[in-house]
């Protein structure tokens, strides 16, 4: 069975920093694109971050870039999210995502986990 279990989110106030991480089992996803996704109350799904299966390929929302950094170790078969400088917009469910290529679409993913709550406070 695939599953991709993320975990690290939490509440944090403002300014503050997380580290989410996303282990998947089941198979190797070390030649899988990876990706970060989240879902605000009453708002669609939104891309993060994803990377490429080798890592040298990273793409940033423009909402985040320059505060989160996606990373992953193929290894551990396990994806990273680490957030800093967090706003209380950033309050959502965080999903990761594996597919075939790092693109900032949710239909382009074909294992996603079940989320993670981070919650920033002003």
């Amino acid at each position: 069975q695939v599953e991709l279990v993320e975990s690290g989110g939490g509440l944090v106030q403002a300014g503050g920093s997380l580290r989410l991480s996303c282990a998947a089992s089941g198979r190797t996803f070390s030649s899988f694109a990876r990706g970060w996704f989240r879902q605000a109350p009453g708002k669609e799904r939104e891309f993060v971050a994803a990377i490429s299966w080798s890592g040298s390929n990273i793409y940033y929302a423009d909402s985040v870039k320059g505060r989160f950094t996606i990373s992953r170790d193929n290894a551990r078969n396990t994806v990273y999210l680490q957030m800093n400088s967090l706003k209380p917009g950033d309050t959502a469910v965080y999903y990761c995502a594996a597919g075939a290529v790092a693109v900032p679409a949710t239909t382009r993913y074909d294992y996603w986990g079940q989320g993670t709550q981070v919650t920033v406070s002003s």
